[in-house]
């Protein structure tokens, strides 16, 4: 008898503050990266009540605007009005900014011209055929479910509808096999309205056109607001610090994580770099046929190209050697920071747009690492030309892209 338990995922909206940590910390990234493709960023946000503070290191022949970038970013959110703690306009903004340490720069780059990792650290990759994505199930709908919030909001369909909030979904499993959604729970910052409109408007605005019915046919709860109002929400009831939502960002809890945080690094900092590189591996291994999950672990010491370890673990369902699996990867990824940058073609400003709603599962033009270019290069190094025709297909019905109105 299959193992049936329970997985919980989270996502978080645009407006939460850790979030808008996130986006500023991006924001800035790519505003030198606009301007410098070689520039080296390590820039942290933190957000309180009428507060942005930035601080890091950042080595670059450009010059950015540090201020008008988080006002900017800021009024994009939604932050303009002091009734969420946080005007655009009128906030205050500090900058701490230094540069890059002499020290960690001459590990990146060596002697030989050859690019070191920029820090030591391990990092993870994850792809399952449970999703058309190649993504878990419940991450996947927690993020659509954000996508959608900000969809409405940004409609001005609902004005009580404020930037702040998170969702979490519970999908039960049969084994492997993703079987149904048995809880959704959505807490949405809001202006003026009464309970009962706000619950009957999230239910049947958001959560009903984002969760398949086909995963609603066991009975679904719906869990909205469930503390009560949230009238006070952002910066004004709650301080935001770039980093601190990284299994959010990543996989919700489906794979291990080294730890290290995204927004704000420079593509030279493997904690960002490596981390796409293991989902692209793992997701090409997973579309090739080759597996039905995988997780993919990269590991580096700062200054060293090369990983000082890789493992691929297909998790039981691999139809080939893992350790033959490894020198496949070697040859045709080459996972150096180097061979990373330029193959995932990571020195352009592209980063604003991972920072919120997930670094994974979006098949958008600039984010190369959800590509699946590799996938005849890898069948063919197991002679698995064939292989779609034997192994099978991402299980339940598919969970559309595009959200439908009603």
């Amino acid at each position: 008898m299959q193992r049936e338990y329970l997985m919980t995922s989270e996502s978080v909206f645009e407006g939460h503050p850790d979030k808008v940590a996130d986006q500023i910390s991006d924001a800035v990234l790519d505003a030198y990266l606009a301007l410098d493709p070689e520039a080296r960023v390590a820039c942290d946000t933190f957000v309180a009540k009428g507060l942005v503070v930035i601080g890091g290191e950042i080595t670059s022949r450009a010059r950015v605007a540090h201020e008008k970038v988080v006002r900017e970013k800021l009024r994009e959110i939604g932050y303009t009005d002091e009734s969420c703690g946080l005007n655009a306009d009128t906030c205050k903004v500090l900058i701490s900014i230094s540069p890059q340490s002499s020290n960690i720069a001459q590990g990146i780059r060596r002697d030989n011209g050859e690019l070191g990792a920029g820090d030591q650290g391990t990092m993870f990759g994850y792809a399952a055929n449970e999703t058309p994505e190649l993504m878990p199930l419940g991450i996947l709908l927690a993020h659509r479910l954000s996508q959608r919030h900000s969809e409405l909001r940004r409609s001005g369909r609902h004005r009580w509808l404020k930037p702040d909030g998170k969702t979490q979904v519970t999908v039960r499993f049969e084994g492997a096999k993703p079987v149904s959604v048995t809880k959704v729970v959505l807490s949405a910052h809001h202006g003026a309205v009464g309970e009962d409109d706000l619950r009957n408007e999230v239910v049947e605005e958001i959560i009903n056109p984002v969760i398949p019915a086909y995963l609603r046919q066991d009975g679904m709860t719906c869990l909205v607001n469930p503390a009560g109002e949230f009238t006070i929400g952002g910066p004004r009831a709650d301080t935001g610090l770039t980093g601190r939502k990284i299994i959010a960002d990543t996989y919700g809890g489906y794979c291990a994580h080294g730890g290290g945080a995204f927004s704000g690094k420079d593509p030279t900092k493997v904690d960002r770099s490596a981390t796409y590189m293991a989902r692209y591996i793992a997701k090409n291994i997973v579309a090739a046929k080759l597996a039905s999950r995988c997780t993919v672990q990269l590991s580096y010491a700062i200054g060293e190209p090369e990983p000082t370890s890789l493992m691929v673990d297909l998790h039981g369902t691999g139809r080939v050697d893992e350790s033959e699996l490894v020198e496949a990867v070697y040859l045709v990824f080459t996972p150096t920071p180097q061979g990373i940058i330029e193959l995932l073609d990571l020195k352009r400003p592209i980063y604003q747009q991972t920072a919120v709603f997930g670094h994974f599962g979006r098949e958008l033009p600039e984010f190369t690492w959800e590509r699946t270019d590799k996938v005849p290069v890898l069948r063919d190094c197991f002679r698995l030309q064939e292989a779609a025709d034997h192994a099978p297909e991402h299980r339940g019905e598919p969970v559309q892209s595009q959200h439908t109105e009603r």
